[in-house]
């Protein structure tokens, strides 16, 4: 069996060796003189000022997910991406209250008990104490009546002061003062409906309020555990496994603060600030709350920082719903980068990698505008566009080898997964494109809720 460190240091050396492969292979670092002096022609006077102007103009777009990719490769190499189980630095019984706070529409409530009660127990058998678990819902759920069980129906009537609506109404009517049950030295750990604590995650909560020098917190989720319902799109979100562990690990655990904006699930929280920050930002706050949420806390000074441990989701059950959820994170990204509610100097990093998102249809015309329109570029630029394609590729490979046991798959389908990852790439950025042309386009204030029950078969 292979130690942590040992597992680190073989994925920093096939994460150099893919980069490498890459550069050599797409030219950015160039081996012979013949491959150096194959752009012997002036492109100004080959296409013209015009167009030769757009070509380049083009080629910069690709620079915009620079500040990502960085963050991305430093988190990857310089954090042991392989820990071992997570070891508590303090009993359970000194640990604050814990509120578990689930926030769900209520159209899957059979989910909803069934996960109440699978988290109820991870969090009894890690020896968790103080704690409840609170379901913040539109609809009666019709939980069990228990002495650590909360259900909190939202009513329709609720308005907040600005007119937040979905998601952000209901983590709003938990803060209201007649509906609040805890104080402001609690801790709050918010999930999705289909979040799956795990033992680790549970420690690394604890590990988290029991440290208490930050307010805000998050971690890692994966997205191939038990029954796999959608290949594809659980392939597709291996590279959303390693954005977690790479650009949020690093910018929480060396800056402390959300850089580029957060996830909405695993969120951990001290409640009296987040009672200060509050989830009542309007309708430009209503998409992407968390990222909202997570502007408006660095904008007041709070500090953030990574919790160990990893908790488990479902990816989309079909394209469908995986091309409206990216959709919708555009459009609420989006709204929260234009909103005047945060200053330029907070959303500056949020806004670049924003718009090196809202600009892929353009970026991914340098594939074949290269081929047909070749332009001269610095050695430089050919090297750094080709390291941030090889780092974008590999954290496909990272993140199967994250998600995906090799002990419980097997050589052959733990190597077929990696192969099968890679080749959603392609599909993957014309998803991605399709999810920005409609973002752009489409109504920007709707709150899109994938799919996640599978439907049992019908047998006549």
């Amino acid at each position: 069996m292979l130690s942590s460190w040992t597992k680190h240091f073989l994925h920093c050396t096939l994460l150099v060796f893919v980069i490498s492969i890459f550069e050599i292979w797409s030219g950015g670092v160039k081996l012979s003189a013949d491959v150096q002096n194959t752009f012997n022609f002036n492109p100004w006077e080959r296409y013209g000022f015009i167009w030769c102007f757009m070509l380049y103009l083009l080629r910069c777009l690709t620079f915009l997910p620079l500040p990502q990719v960085l963050l991305n490769f430093g988190g990857l190499t310089l954090y042991n991406a392989f820990q071992d189980k997570v070891i508590l630095k303090g009993s359970p019984l000194l640990a604050p209250f814990i509120c578990i706070r689930i926030v769900t529409r209520g159209d899957y409530p059979q989910l909803v008990k069934a996960n109440v009660a699978r988290n109820m127990a991870r969090c009894l058998e890690t020896g968790l104490e103080n704690f409840i678990i609170e379901v913040v819902t539109d609809k009666i759920i019709g939980l069990p009546v228990h002495r650590r069980i909360r259900e909190v129906v939202v009513p329709k009537s609720y308005k907040t002061k600005t007119g937040a609506l979905f998601k952000s109404r209901a983590l709003q009517f938990c803060l209201e003062d007649n509906v609040n049950i805890l104080a402001d030295c609690d801790w709050v750990v918010h999930l999705d409906e289909e979040t799956l604590l795990t033992e680790n995650s549970i420690r690394g909560v604890l590990n988290f309020v029991l440290d208490g020098k930050h307010q805000f917190g998050q971690g890692l989720i994966t997205y191939a555990n038990e029954e796999v319902v959608n290949w594809f799109t659980t392939l597709a979100d291996s590279f959303r496994v390693a954005d977690d562990m790479g650009k949020l690990r690093i910018q929480l655990s060396m800056f402390h603060k959300p850089l580029l904006s957060w996830k909405g699930s695993y969120v951990v929280t001290q409640l009296g600030a987040e009672r200060h920050i509050s989830f009542d930002n309007g309708l430009d706050g209503s998409i992407a709350e968390d990222c909202f949420f997570a502007m408006r806390a660095a904008k007041e000074g709070y500090t953030f920082n990574f919790v160990e441990g990893e908790m488990w989701e479902k990816s989309p059950f079909s394209l469908w719903d995986f091309i409206q959820q990216r959709k919708r994170w555009l459009q609420g990204i989006l709204l929260v980068v234009h909103s005047a509610a945060i200053p330029s100097k907070t959303k500056i990093w949020l806004a670049l990698s924003c718009y090196s998102w809202v600009t892929l249809p353009l970026s991914t015309s340098n594939l074949v505008l290269a081929r047909y329109f070749p332009i001269p570029c610095p050695a430089i630029m050919d090297f750094v566009c080709a390291f941030i394609a090889g780092v974008n590729i590999y954290m496909y490979i990272f993140g199967v080898v994250k998600s995906f046991s090799l002990y419980r798959f097997g050589v052959l389908k733990f190597t077929l997964c990696i192969i099968g990852a890679l080749c959603t790439i392609p599909f993957n950025v014309i998803i991605e494109n399709v999810a920005v042309i409609w973002g752009l386009f489409g109504n920007k204030y709707k709150f899109y809720v994938v799919h996640k029950e599978i439907k049992p078969l019908v047998i006549v």
